[in-house]
């Protein structure tokens, strides 16, 4: 279900918020969100592990989603899909820490083809990747919520429906903005 909730420009960044308080902002327009199950902390003491969303602010870099469970999502965002083969590295040691992989993947990684259905959308976002820092955080992202809102292991996580809205409402130009 696609919402009106802003109106905007594809010209103009588009700029969202999400706070420790548990609700992600656009405009006049708020969504329920879970944060890290260890709350939010300064990027620059963030550790890979540690169940903490980083503060700061991301772009929206690009969408992955599960083809064989859902239509694309209406975004301006780059979109991709997700194969059983996809993975995310989050072995700090590997040279491809906090990058995709193919898997089989020989060092740490996660499976971003899941039983369940929080990655049927993944929407990456650009912590700690230009150039990813050896053990300040992988794997980043926005996707979807468990049923009720437990803490993510450091993203953010909204209901299928307001992340599909605001996929509908994003551009290249959009950040989000977190805080503690």
């Amino acid at each position: 279900m696609q919402s009106d909730a802003v109106a905007q420009s594809s010209s103009q960044a588009l700029e969202l918020s999400a706070s420790a308080d548990g609700f992600l902002r656009v405009g006049d327009h708020s969504f329920r969100c879970a944060l890290g199950v260890n709350g939010v902390t300064d990027a620059d003491s963030k550790t890979e592990g540690d169940g903490k969303t980083p503060a700061g602010r991301w772009q929206l870099r690009y969408v992955m989603y599960r083809a064989d469970r859902r239509p694309c999502p209406r975004t301006r965002l780059p979109v991709t899909t997700i194969s059983f083969w996809d993975g995310w590295c989050d072995d700090p040691k590997h040279p491809d820490y906090n990058c995709p992989v193919r898997l089989p993947f020989d060092a740490s990684h996660e499976k971003l083809f899941r039983d369940d259905d929080l990655y049927n959308i993944i929407v990456v976002l650009g912590h700690n990747d230009d150039p990813p820092v050896p053990g300040k955080g992988s794997a980043i992202f926005m996707h979807i919520a468990k049923p009720d809102y437990a803490g993510t292991e450091g993203c953010v996580a909204l209901a299928e429906d307001d992340l599909e809205t605001l996929l509908g409402l994003a551009a290249y130009e959009t950040f989000i903005t977190i805080t503690a």
